[in-house]
């Protein structure tokens, strides 16, 4: 596993070695055990012994999408981080006399741009804009796996609700002193999942052996960020303010990832996920937001 010190990477690696299994974790500094192996992406460099006769693979680095402003320099490396650690890893594997089965490549469903009230599946189109390219660039470089009879599913990923990282902690001081707003118009759909379900969806893609191609980690029930910021100030039991941020006050404060980030609808549905049987344990946003907090 790549990534495996991040959000999404911890919590699959706890629950995987809680089901008996070995995670080898690829890092880019020197290992600190047997479970730890040398890679360095930007370099193409990765030890071939610590995938050999592996029973998956499962790919989740790169550098964190909103952690700050997109200026030149950072788009430079949010591009990079993916596209060379994706092309480091899938060429290596494709070259593997003893090929793991299959490959897990983390994505986004930025990959769709704004989709406004449209519902969209994994058959949708990719849409406009940086995180639109970016996205495209980034899942084509799995193909050098896929070609090589790698079956490959890429997790293309939207707001994951965690109590450990990523957006909810970030924003939930400001709910909880009542200063919590829609952003901009509010209609914009965010299509989120919680921890949760990612990490059991995932083990789902792992067995699964029907399920190849991008596979959206979404639950079923999308909601506006008017929907979602009520909802949030409900858990927190805390009102919420009813005037919203304006987009040009955000887009002062976060640059371009708040016009692609915070500001446009993505309406994303699970069907690759419903169509194989996956069971949904978070289906409303109330649900999984008590869960969570």
């Amino acid at each position: 596993m790549t990534g495996s010190s991040g959000l999404l990477g911890t919590a699959l690696t706890k629950a995987l070695r809680a089901d008996g299994a070995r995670v080898v974790r690829l890092v880019r500094r020197a290992p600190q055990g047997a479970d730890e192996s040398f890679w360095n992406p930007a370099e193409g460099l990765v030890d071939p012994a610590a995938l050999e006769g592996a029973e998956a693979v499962v790919h989740l680095a790169g550098a964190g999408i909103g952690d700050r402003r997109w200026d030149g320099p950072r788009k430079r490396e949010l591009l990079s981080s993916r596209v060379e650690g994706t092309r480091t890893l899938a060429t290596a594997l494709a070259g593997l006399s003893a090929k793991p089965p299959v490959l897990l490549s983390a994505s986004a469903i930025g990959y769709y741009g704004d989709t406004g009230d449209r519902a969209v599946d994994e058959s949708g189109p990719s849409g406009e804009g940086f995180l639109a390219g970016l996205v495209r660039a980034w899942e084509a470089e799995t193909e050098h796996a896929a070609r090589a009879g790698i079956r490959t599913a890429l997790l293309r990923t939207g707001l994951v609700l965690s109590r450990d990282g990523g957006m909810l902690p970030r924003i939930s001081p400001i709910f909880k002193l009542g200063l919590g707003a829609p952003l901009g118009s509010g209609r914009q759909y965010w299509s989120w999942i919680s921890m949760d379900d990612w990490v059991h969806a995932v083990r789902h893609i792992l067995k699964n052996q029907e399920i190849e191609g991008p596979v959206n980690l979404t639950a079923p029930e999308p909601v506006t960020n008017a929907e979602f910021t009520a909802a949030l100030g409900r858990a927190l039991r805390r009102p919420t303010m009813p005037l919203p941020v304006p987009g040009f006050a955000l887009r002062a404060a976060l640059g371009e990832f708040a016009q692609e980030g915070v500001l446009i609808g993505q309406r994303v549905t699970p069907r690759r996920l419903l169509d194989t049987g996956y069971s949904f344990r978070h289906i409303h946003l109330n649900e999984a937001l008590a869960a969570v907090l």
